[in-house]
């Protein structure tokens, strides 16, 4: 079987086993992609969303927006042809020279620095968290100091230390969210759902 041919039967078998579960048609290619990417049914129970998020997504990745992760895994797993093909670009400043040098001074990890560095650049930017809680709690400060303004915010980060509070805190915010709720995630779901949105807009 030809790769789109081993998708494309996946998919079917997803659907299939999703059975009667209802999920609103906009956000289920999200929902699938995720489980394509993990085997893993419970998120068709623990992804969450905000209002708006889907068609914020979609409309933004349209316009050009970057997409920031906090690990070069996810930024390895967003499809770069298609965010490039819209004008945006594909961000991780994790490995940027000095971000482990001031993280140190700091007393911060270096998901905090990239993170602040990626909303002083980039404000408006579509920021896929997989794996830092610190990061997404950075950002949702950020928010709350007006220094940021995402177009959508995935948070998906896994684990067991301030993981959940973080994806708390960002449901308490106005920007449109997509949430892994629970400890579950990782940097393959976050660019997963953003893969997702590509895929949607580009229909």
């Amino acid at each position: 079987m030809r790769p789109d041919e081993i998708e494309q039967a996946s998919m079917s078998i997803i659907a299939e086993e999703l059975g009667d579960r209802v999920i609103p048609k906009e956000r289920l290619p999200i929902v699938m992609r995720v489980i394509h990417t993990t085997a893993d049914f419970e998120f068709a129970e623990t992804l969450a969303f905000s209002g708006d998020a889907v068609r914020a997504g979609r409309e933004a990745l349209a316009r050009g927006v970057s997409v920031v992760t906090d690990t070069r895994m996810a930024a390895s797993g967003v499809n770069k042809k298609f965010v490039t093909a819209y004008g945006g670009m594909v961000l991780c400043h994790m490995a940027d020279e000095d971000v482990a040098d001031e993280a140190l001074e700091r007393g911060v990890t270096r998901a905090v620095v990239s993170i602040e560095r990626a909303a002083r650049d980039t404000p408006d930017a579509i920021f896929a968290i997989g794996n830092a809680p610190t990061a997404l709690l950075r950002l949702c400060e950020l928010m709350d100091e007006g220094k940021a303004r995402p177009s959508l915010v995935i948070g998906a980060p896994v684990g067991f230390v301030n993981v959940l509070e973080a994806k708390e805190a960002l449901m308490r915010t106005n920007v449109p969210w997509i949430v892994a709720r629970g400890r579950k995630g990782g940097s393959p779901v976050a660019a997963a759902i953003v893969n997702a949105l590509l895929y949607g807009s580009s229909c």
